[in-house]
């Protein structure tokens, strides 16, 4: 008992080493596992309770003690109490795995006075993770090496100890980034974020006895752009669009690169242009062609159709629009001001570094570093901006911003007259490049595209925007769809049936039974009237 309470005791002095040094006395037989990690968790658990007091009782005015003043300063004590206030858990438990942030974390808990109850629990998990792994790896690697075991437990953990430290500044930033990644929902996968929209979706099915009503919601588009929609279709209804044309299937990847080639000659156009698919999503597929080697690059690669499109610069925006049959105007439910981000060089850091310095960056180093390639480790000029991402897609690295604030009468006019000339259409986004925010706010810009029942109010992304108000604006568009779509099935019109919808699913807008779904494209393309 008294061997436990030294162990317990000495991780005041050293937490590292008496995990280390019980590690070698577990190695030794001198010391059951158990016991051994219970002591070490309970005495550094006790220890992280008196750093949250001492944070409580003294305030900010602790890091002029002088006993904490070289590793505890006012710097580091603002950028845990912010990061903690952020994010709770995921920072404690970040921070007992990370060398030099959990005096600082600790302490900022104590001083933002968080509920005692709640962090307790949090320092706890966290010793409960970390204590295990570095007492059972001290005893693993003790067993296999008994010499160390035996005659210098506390230099091979101070060797450990010294290891972590030496963790690199990259992986730490990774590290970092992969917790925010996971931390900040507007980074979750979809299957994830959507979780909490799916029983509410099925409560609005119940509510208007269809499971598909939705689908009506844009009789224009195929399951009302729900998936699997032509790009391309819903583009020839619009206007002003830039310049397109669409390369089918069969064409070889030669013929295809030859049409793009007459594409430009024929509307004098020259590089950059853009290359997607004509059924995607969430911007999968969709490349910048800056020449001839990056569209023979795309097409050896490219399956389906694929359109072709003049690029446009610019300022990008996403206006979610909807309006209600009975009405003679709609109305502008989101903006979203996308801003695509870049890094700008210091004259002697590479593009790597430079990623992982930005807070935001860093969050999608690996998407980054992906695109980059091995020009990661450039060193651009001191003034350089290096852009990270050039589509307008979150899941491309963009960075949404609430934009409603932009919203003026002529830009809504504008949208209005737009989306009325479209037959059959009520509910969607479109994508929209402006020269200047002035042309944006005036209603004057080009569509790059427009997005149906399945498009989402994307200024939810902005990273000041809380999970609950995302889930609030998401079940409002939700309820809106369904609204439609009675409004529309009054009209007659026929919501696709559960089977066709679930095959356009599963095929991504190649349906098994592409008969059955056929007798619901007429005569707006999608939504048959009822007989």
């Amino acid at each position: 008992m008294g061997q436990l309470i030294l162990i317990a005791l000495a991780t005041f002095v050293s937490e590292d080493l008496t995990c280390i040094a019980t590690g070698g006395l577990i190695a030794s037989g001198m010391l059951g596992f158990l016991p051994g990690v219970l002591a070490c968790v309970a005495g550094i658990f006790f220890g992280d309770l008196l750093l949250y007091f001492a944070g409580r009782l003294l305030g900010r005015p602790i890091v002029r003690w002088k006993p904490l003043r070289k590793i505890l300063s006012e710097q580091k004590l603002d950028l845990a109490s912010n990061w903690l206030a952020e994010r709770g858990a995921s920072v404690v438990i970040l921070s007992r795995f990370t060398p030099g942030l959990r005096l600082p974390t600790y302490v900022a808990a104590g001083v933002l006075r968080t509920r005692f109850w709640t962090f307790s629990l949090y320092f706890l998990l966290a010793a409960a993770l970390w204590t295990p792994l570095l007492v059972g790896g001290s005893a693993v690697l003790g067993r296999s090496l008994p010499h160390l075991a035996y005659a210098g437990p506390a230099l091979f953990l101070a060797a450990v100890a010294a290891c972590r430290l030496r963790i690199s500044w990259q992986t730490r930033r990774q590290v970092l980034g992969w917790v925010r990644r996971r931390a900040r929902w507007e980074f979750w996968p979809p299957w994830l974020a959507y979780l909490p929209v799916a029983p509410y979706i099925l409560f609005l099915a119940i509510r208007h006895r269809s499971l598909t009503l939705f689908t009506v919601a844009n009789p224009g588009i195929p399951s009302g752009g729900f998936v699997g929609d032509s790009k391309s279709a819903i583009l020839s209804h619009l206007s002003p669009v830039p310049e397109f044309t669409v390369l089918h299937e069969p064409l070889s990847a030669d013929a295809r690169f030859r049409a793009v080639r007459e594409f430009l000659s024929v509307h004098g156009l020259s590089y950059p242009i853009v290359l997607k698919p004509d059924v995607g999503e969430r911007g999968t597929g969709v490349v910048i062609a800056k020449r001839d080697g990056d569209v023979a690059a795309y097409f050896r690669t490219s399956i389906g159709d694929t359109i072709v499109q003049r690029y446009v610069a610019g300022l990008e925006f996403g206006v979610f629009y909807y309006r209600y049959p009975h009405e003679s105007r709609g109305c502008i439910l989101s903006i979203t001001d996308k801003h695509f981000p870049s890094v700008t060089g210091d004259g002697g850091s590479t593009i790597r570094d430079l990623v992982l310095r930005d807070e935001r960056a860093c969050c999608l180093a690996g998407m980054y570093f992906g695109r980059l390639k091995r020009h990661a480790e450039d060193v651009p000029d001191r003034g350089e901006v290096v852009p990270l991402a050039e589509l307008g897609s979150h899941c491309r690295g963009a960075v949404f911003l609430d934009g409603g604030h932009l919203q003026t009468e002529a830009l809504s006019s504008a949208v209005d007259a737009i989306a009325s000339n479209f037959p059959g259409f009520y509910f969607g986004r479109f994508d929209v490049r402006a020269s200047s925010l002035v042309d944006f706010q005036a209603g004057r810009f080009e569509i790059l595209e427009l997005n149906g029942v399945s498009a989402e109010a994307t200024h939810i992304y902005d990273p000041s925007v809380g999970i609950l108000e995302a889930y609030r604006v998401l079940f409002s568009q939700w309820r809106i769809a369904f609204e439609i779509g009675a409004h529309n099935q009054r009209a007659e019109w026929k919501p696709m049936p559960l089977l066709d919808l679930v095959d356009l699913v599963r095929f991504r807008g190649k349906p098994s039974r592409p008969t059955s779904v056929a007798g619901h494209l007429a005569p707006a393309r999608m939504g048959a009237r009822a007989e």
